[in-house]
């Protein structure tokens, strides 16, 4: 397929009339070609009023036809094959593997929703019969079905260029509720966003789909993606990014004469608790494990684990020296541009320069341009509570251990966090008794707690949560992963008393898509 370097609009291919951005081979330094012009307020005002030309339409499709255009969106972008995937490795720097399992996952969280759509389970049907008998005072019937909330502005994000971008989670959760969904492609990797785009917009016009299902736009600044938060038509927004990005759209969506949720992924530090007993049984095979999350795609995921908070102790001090070693092996990485480099390098200036923070050991360093080199560093409990600077996250191999002096002061560290996407903790069973004393501060700093394990990966699936108190997410009742993200997009509608030839078909007397329904407070179906 031959780029063109224009925002898709519906079924049309535009060029953009803004300043002209090019992706980075952040590799090579290499600028790849075509140019991507952006996109104006004439273009979001097209964008949108098609979006909500298409919602009634959309919203109403059947949960068939709805479940087989996501199916056909995950056919489509396989059907690009190899030209995705080396378009995708020279945009982000990322390994080939690593793209390959990504679009696999971007193919099954959309086949995923595909099943979740027909289950209907989402539409939380409830039925409250008349009673025209009853006293003191009759009921009216009463039926609650979910509806979309409206077209979606979907921001796509820098680390994964597919599995949180065009067509990645937010999208694909959105469709399935039933919004049109307007995607600001991110910068990074433009091509690899008309690429999915394009799979997307064959998908609407093979399923017969009003066109203004899905539209996307490219833009150099930030005029593009504030137009689309600021517009009337648009009813909510999935982002994934900073913390001053996030934060900015939300100040945005909040000054509307008609304020809407803004969906944002921000910043998490993701803590890991090593338990005295499993330091003791098995703190070298801890260590290699963290460094092995710590290092997995540069550093470069919101579950990266950034700090480690433990008592201090002589098998404290073996995980630190275990893990500096294997630190010190570990081959500098190249991030996915030139300015997450940057900050990065900034993130680690800023440990190093800091008097209360000690270096333990920096990875290899890189003989090619915007390489991660990774590091390890110590500081007190008491410093760490001392300076807010500290909890600041470094985006990358980079990660603080925090020497408490007791459990009281392990306690004290975690009631200072601020809000994480996840919490690990590496415990044995003599740890019960310490977990049991943290558990009620951990459950709430964080969307997902980890025994044993290591953060760094997030299973697509019905329990999952992706998401955690500010400013790990803009909305601490959400995730943004697994089936449960549809909820994001979809508000309670009541009808009381509506004839049955008017009602929705999920909510028609005889149950006709056989629905699991509430009714008069009883499971049926």
């Amino acid at each position: 397929m031959t780029l063109e370097g224009k925002s898709l609009i519906g079924q049309q291919a535009v060029a953009g009339s803004s300043s002209a951005i090019h992706a980075v081979n952040p590799a090579t330094g290499e600028q790849l070609d075509p140019a991507y012009a952006g996109g104006s307020a004439a273009e979001v005002e097209k964008v949108a009023q098609l979006a909500w030309d298409a919602f009634d339409t959309y919203r109403e499709t059947s949960l068939e036809d709805r479940a087989v255009f996501l199916e056909t969106v995950a056919s489509e972008i396989e059907a690009i094959g190899d030209e995705l995937i080396q378009r995708a490795v020279a945009e982000t720097g990322l390994p080939q593997a690593r793209i390959e399992g990504e679009r696999g996952r971007t193919c099954g969280q959309l086949r995923l929703f595909a099943n979740v759509v027909r289950a209907g389970e989402w539409l939380d049907v409830r039925v409250d019969p008349a009673m025209p008998e009853r006293q003191p005072m009759p009921r009216a019937d009463l039926r609650q079905r979910h509806i979309a909330l409206g077209p979606v502005a979907v921001f796509g994000a820098s680390n994964f260029p597919l599995a949180f971008s065009v067509a990645g989670g937010d999208t694909a959760s959105a469709l399935a509720a039933g919004c049109p969904v307007v995607v600001k492609a991110h910068s990074a990797h433009p091509g690899t966003s008309e690429l999915v785009g394009r799979a997307v917009q064959k998908a609407v016009a093979k399923c017969g789909l009003p066109e203004g299902v899905f539209s996307v736009l490219f833009g150099s600044g930030r005029d593009v993606g504030a137009g689309l938060v600021a517009d009337h038509r648009i009813k909510a927004v999935g982002f994934t990014g900073s913390r001053s990005g996030g934060t900015a759209l939300m100040k945005i969506a909040q000054s509307r004469k008609e304020p809407i949720p803004v969906y944002a992924e921000m910043s998490s530090i993701n803590p890991v608790f090593p338990l005295p007993a499993a330091l003791k049984a098995r703190g070298e095979e801890m260590a290699k494990g963290f460094v092995a999350s710590l290092n997995m795609g540069a550093g470069q995921f919101c579950t990266n684990p950034g700090l480690v908070i433990a008592e201090k102790s002589a098998d404290l001090d073996a995980f630190v020296a275990a893990a500096g070693e294997a630190l010190e092996e570990s081959a500098a990485q190249t991030m996915l541009t030139p300015g997450i480099h940057d900050a990065y390098q900034q993130g680690v200036a800023r440990l190093s320069s800091h008097d209360k923070v000690r270096e333990v050991a920096r990875g290899q360093v890189g003989e090619s341009p915007n390489q991660c080199q990774a590091g390890l560093y110590v500081t007190s409990a008491e410093a760490f509570l001392a300076d807010a600077a500290l909890q600041e996250e470094v985006f990358g191999s980079t990660s603080l251990v925090i020497e408490c002096r007791d459990r009281a002061e392990v306690k004290q560290v975690a009631d200072r966090l601020e809000g994480q996407l996840t919490i690990t903790l590496q415990m044995d069973d003599a740890d019960h008794d310490a977990v049991r004393d943290l558990l009620p501060t951990l459950e709430r700093k964080a969307g997902r707690l980890l025994v044993n394990g290591w953060p760094t990966g997030v299973e697509v699936c019905h329990a999952m949560v992706h998401g955690g108190p500010f400013p790990a997410t803009s909305d601490v009742r959400t995730t943004s992963v697994g089936s449960a993200a549809i909820f994001r997009f979809l508000r309670p509608v009541c009808y009381q008393a509506l004839p049955e030839g008017l009602l929705p078909e999920a909510l028609k007397e005889g149950n006709p898509l056989g629905l699991e329904r509430l009714v008069d407070g009883k499971r049926e179906g």
